[in-house]
């Protein structure tokens, strides 16, 4: 399971993939293994231009598994800025520590596009996959 970040989503949006990566993430959404959790929701959300785009967003988003925010998932998130913060890295966006928070409670990883989530794995006891949506720098 691959938690979706923004940073991914909006750049999935805007196209100029690589065929072979957007084929591959395609998969990953029939195979139910890209899902979302709320602070996604929000931030997508955030980013409509308008009521009728931000409702096609969500019906969109609505079609992929769901994970909750949890008691478990702040206790690991607010445990992971609190780890960050004794190495001078706890500025990392709040979306960001509970996203990782959720794959590292399920066992998943986070599809991204965003040098956060490998701080995350470097300086915290949280274990998720770090996917790039593609290599550094290149979109």
């Amino acid at each position: 399971m691959l938690l979706l970040d923004n940073s991914a989503w909006s750049r999935l949006l805007v196209g100029g993939l690589p065929e072979d990566r957007q084929e591959l993430v395609l998969s990953w959404i029939e195979e139910e293994r890209l899902a979302v959790c709320l602070p996604f929701l929000l931030e997508a959300g955030y980013s409509a231009r308008s009521a009728p785009d931000h409702g096609k967003l969500m019906r969109r988003l609505e079609q992929l598994p769901r994970l909750p925010v949890d008691d478990a998932v702040e206790r690991v998130a607010l445990d992971a800025q609190r780890e960050l913060a004794t190495v001078g890295h706890h500025r990392l966006a709040p979306t960001d520590l509970v996203i990782a928070a959720c794959a590292h409670l399920v066992g998943g990883g986070v599809l991204h596009y965003d040098r956060d989530y490998d701080l995350i794995s470097a300086h915290t006891r949280l274990t998720f996959e770090s996917v790039w949506l593609a290599e550094a720098g290149t979109l």
